[in-house]
């Protein structure tokens, strides 16, 4: 059987930079039609003249205050005021789209994750403490989306009919301290409770029985109500959604493979107290 797999890039999709690329150019085409500099244009806008330019080039989604100052400045009657609806930042990365439409349809998901908390599980002060730490770093408007996309998604966990969820988190992911201490006590008092619903499990994979499967990355199982399956590996700058073939069938066999291995739920959730108890 022939493998369906797509693969996708790190960063902003090719529409978004396509969108900043062309709202640059009309903001240089505006500034130099009305004689106005880019370091005037910095000026009035508070920035320095690299970020302008970086804006006017197309490397830097423009911000609302440089369309607004520039259609002041250039008289342009509300004309590159208005590109900021096509200037939003983009709700989740490029390499993360397609699985997030196919999470949505999901009625089972099977999440193990060896560093980090997995995304649907994460407290508001979790996600932001990460998504706010990306190198490079985001601007705070496209932190901001990102973090509220994130909670959105966490809709799923309580959703009718009810998906059924299993998570498999690494014991190296809960003592990653993201955020500090108290953010990660935090956290763990958010696992004890959400692992009490009946159509989900929380298990930790200690590092005594990790086997080296676990060692190869996270991993997202899914199946769908079309009873379609789905497997979707994270990479730092690369993520891939497969469909079928001998991929799927190779993860869902590591995934089996890790969950045996992982404490039972009432170990997990006295291990995660255990956790959330350190000083």
């Amino acid at each position: 059987m022939r493998e369906r797999v797509v693969r996708v890039a790190a960063g902003e999709s090719q529409q978004a930079q396509q969108n900043w690329r062309y709202c640059g150019g009309q903001i240089k085409l505006w500034r130099e039609s009305a004689g106005v500099t880019r370091q005037g244009l910095a000026d009035e806008a508070g920035y320095d003249y690299e970020y302008v330019k970086s804006m006017e080039c197309g490397r830097r989604r423009p911000t609302l205050r440089l369309l607004q100052i520039a259609d002041q400045m250039c008289g342009a009657g509300g004309k590159l005021t208005a590109a900021h609806e096509f200037m939003k930042p983009e709700r989740f990365p490029e390499r993360t789209q397609q699985y997030v439409l196919v999470e949505a349809e999901a009625i089972t998901i099977q999440w193990f994750e060896p560093m980090l908390i997995p995304g649907l599980l994460q407290t508001a002060d979790y996600a932001r403490a990460l998504i706010n730490s990306n190198c490079p770093p985001l601007d705070a408007d496209t932190v901001d989306e990102r973090v509220a996309a994130r909670l959105q998604r966490q809709e799923k966990l309580t959703s009718k009919p009810p998906t059924h969820f299993s998570f498999v988190i690494h014991e190296a992911a809960l003592r990653s301290v993201v955020g500090g201490r108290e953010l990660m006590r935090g956290q763990c008092a958010h696992l004890l409770e959400i692992g009490q619903r009946r159509h989900l499990s929380v298990q930790v994979l200690p590092f005594s029985t990790a086997p080296t499967a676990a060692l190869s990355g996270p991993m997202v199982l899914v199946e769908t109500g079309d009873h379609e399956r789905y497997a979707f590996v994270d990479g730092q700058s690369t993520g891939a959604l497969y469909g079928e073939g001998d991929k799927l069938s190779t993860l869902t066999q590591r995934y089996g493979m890790i969950r045996m291995q992982a404490l039972s739920v009432e170990e997990s959730a006295q291990f995660i107290r255990g956790m959330a108890e350190k000083p």
